[in-house]
């Protein structure tokens, strides 16, 4: 196995500013660049964008029956809400193992980790598109909007069903349909912005479409699928999803501009526009459309899954 294994140490104080809570081997996986970077500000973005779709997670891990004593793989967990969600499932006789290939991702995991007394989450560093993994057999996987951004998706896919025993479950939600992300009334600036987010992407060799490759694959590699339904809603300005995609908007637009994506009089013209149409009545957006799909190995009993309110 080639990815870092990162171990909590319970034993002592963390000063994440002084010192670390995982060890370092000479030779570790390089912190290659996420689309919107790993700082603070994409840690906290990622936690708002986690209590946005906290819902519809518990909706699908329900569906796949995660529940207590299992073995849970949670693939680009970055800073590891989902995780710690995952480790209250599984409870004191479960574990949750997290892997991500972002060391400042997995330190504010540790942190949380550590300020929650939580012990049964055990973290690695691990670069997917490189082919690095971790030995574990899972009962259950999670894996949110992670193939969308790999250059290999497929392969990814291999591993983690490779990594699922025989009576397990994965639980995918991937963007099927990224351009649906539009405003009612329209606002052509937040299309813009949506335009040059999916073109960086693809530039970086992800897909922002990757959903639609999923099904097919997943029955080659000898899973069958149990569960497959489109997420989209339209909401309104007090919904934890609205603060989701403004903080998209807003962190991503400067990025975009570091990336040579906007310019900086484009970036200021969108979110001018955006603050506008948001400060207007009625106004609603469309969420980008996510597939969410609960495959098993080929041979397992059914799961008694029943649609998700």
């Amino acid at each position: 196995m080639t990815a870092v294994h990162y171990e909590f140490d319970r034993k002592k104080r963390i000063e994440p500013e002084n010192d670390v809570w995982y060890s370092q081997p000479g030779s570790m996986t390089s912190e290659r660049e996420y689309v919107l970077g790993t700082n603070d500000e994409e840690i906290a973005r990622l936690g708002l964008q986690h209590r946005a779709w906290k819902a519809r997670s518990l909706d699908a891990w329900r569906l796949a029956e995660i529940g207590s004593g299992h073995t849970v793989l949670d693939v680009g967990c970055g800073p590891g809400y989902a995780s710690l969600d995952l480790a209250e499932l599984v409870g004191p006789s479960g574990r949750v193992v997290a892997i991500d290939q972002s060391a400042r991702f997995l330190e504010a995991l540790g942190r949380m980790c550590h300020e929650r007394g939580v012990e049964n989450v055990t973290a690695y560093r691990a670069d997917l598109e490189a082919g690095e993994f971790v030995s574990v057999l899972a009962d259950r996987m999670w894996c949110r909007w992670v193939l969308s951004f790999v250059k290999s998706p497929r392969d990814v896919l291999a591993r983690m069903a490779a990594a699922l025993c025989p009576g397990g479950a994965l639980v995918l939600h991937e963007y099927f349909d990224y351009s649906t992300w539009r405003t009612a009334p329209r606002c052509p600036e937040v299309e813009e912005f949506v335009d040059a987010a999916m073109a960086s992407w693809r530039d970086a060799g992800g897909e922002p479409d990757i959903g639609i490759a999923l099904p097919p694959w997943i029955e080659e590699l000898g899973l069958e699928i149990r569960q497959v339904r489109p997420i989209i809603d339209i909401v309104t300005t007090d919904q934890a999803s609205w603060a989701w995609l403004r903080a998209f908007i807003d962190v991503g637009r400067r990025r975009l501009i570091e990336m040579g994506y906007l310019s900086e009089s484009r970036s200021t013209a969108i979110w001018r526009a955006f603050t506008e149409f948001e400060a207007t009545p009625r106004a609603r957006m469309i969420t980008p459309a996510v597939l969410e799909i609960v495959a098993v190995p080929s041979g397992r009993a059914p799961l008694p899954l029943a649609t998700a309110q």
